[in-house]
């Protein structure tokens, strides 16, 4: 077989100028952008709104555990889930078990969907989030504290819709463009 002759080199110095890289980050920006989340959740929204609001904390905790991995974890998952569980007054460890396993199962999955465009993670953060819905609906209702009505689940939609807007929000933190004079 002879190789294909080709009119343009493969990689160009013009890819490395247009190229950014992603930077580790530090824990204090995690911490901050959790406790942005917190307190989004936090804002009073009308009804419609509050509905289809997702829950940011958990859209907080997904991107950092399968962006940084290392930065975030299941403690961080737990205190979060007590912090919303205090301030959402509802049953103690019910956002923190919710939040637990949906870090557990973005931390077995990171690897595969950072290979992944933001729009092509959408199905994957869709289950995660409906997966800690669900754990939130089944404490809910073996408490006995309340019965959802059928609308319970539209937050998780519309979080998984967001996740594109959201991964390009928090992604820019990150980001660091490479000079021309550093080639």
């Amino acid at each position: 077989m002879r190789p294909r002759k080709t009119g343009k080199p493969r990689i160009t110095e013009h890819d490395y100028v247009a190229q950014e890289f992603s930077l580790p980050a530090r824990r204090s920006l995690v911490y901050l952008n959790l406790i942005m989340a917190v307190l989004v959740n936090l804002m009073p929204f009308d009804k419609v709104i509050l509905v289809l609001r997702p829950d940011f904390v958990a859209l907080t905790l997904l991107y950092w555990n399968i962006h940084q991995p290392q930065q975030a974890g299941m403690g961080i998952a737990f205190l979060c889930g007590l912090v919303m569980d205090v301030v959402d007054t509802s049953i103690m460890g019910q956002h923190a078990i919710a939040y637990c396993l949906m870090t557990f199962f973005a931390l077995i999955l990171h690897r595969r969907l950072r290979l992944f465009s933001a729009f092509r993670q959408i199905p994957a953060v869709l289950w995660i989030l409906l997966l800690g819905q669900a754990m939130i609906f089944l404490t809910g209702i073996l408490a006995g504290t309340y019965i959802p009505e059928w609308y319970f689940f539209l937050g998780s939609v519309t979080g998984a819709l967001c996740w594109p807007l959201f991964v390009f929000l928090l992604g820019s933190f990150r980001k660091q463009r490479i000079e021309p004079d550093e080639i």
